[in-house]
């Protein structure tokens, strides 16, 4: 690698929007509560008292992400907001509980053109994804654009939620359905 390179690569590191173990500069934070804490307070819209970004989560836009009071991300979480200025972004309200692994997406790839390679297809408008207090997300779930997750639901581990949460309910499956109410 030449010098020039090692020079643009540090300086996408130091300006990125993402936290996440491909920034270097920005990943040995994470390791130690203060300096995770000061890069999180810089870096997110919003970042609550007592919310944490373990080693291992990964986080695009995270200028279009907020975490609530005692909210964690542990390792394997990763979400993507959309950095842009009209972008969408993940809301996460306070005292929320993720599992590891879970995956959040504000947009999808477009595939409505047969005659085109999907790669070549850009993305859909970027839908928000809301999280509400007290609703607890289980491990390696995967939440789709524009969806909510009512307060105090729960969604079981490995569940892939397409449609919006009702408060207080508990979905699971692929895609997740309603088991019952709290």
């Amino acid at each position: 690698m030449t010098f020039t390179e090692w020079r643009e690569r540090l300086a996408f590191w130091r300006s990125a929007d993402r936290v996440g173990a491909d920034v270097p500069l920005t990943h040995w934070r994470l390791h130690f509560k203060s300096s995770m804490r000061r890069l999180c307070l810089d870096k997110f819209a919003h970042f609550g008292e007592g919310a944490e970004v373990r080693p291992g989560a990964y986080v695009i836009g995270c200028s279009k992400v907020s975490l609530g009071k005692r909210v964690i991300l542990r390792p394997g979480c990763m979400l993507f907001a959309d950095p842009r200025p009209d972008g969408a972004g993940i809301d996460i309200e306070d005292e929320v509980m993720l599992g590891s692994g879970v995956h959040i997406y504000v947009h999808n790839h477009r595939f409505d053109d047969v005659t085109r390679p999907i790669i070549d297809q850009g993305h859909y408008a970027s839908k928000a994804v809301r999280i509400e207090r007290g609703a607890w997300v289980g491990a390696n779930t995967v939440l789709l654009p524009g969806v909510t997750i009512g307060g105090n639901a729960v969604v079981g581990a490995g569940s892939v939620v397409t449609k919006s949460v009702a408060p207080r309910t508990v979905v699971a499956g692929n895609p997740a359905r309603w088991i019952k109410d709290l």
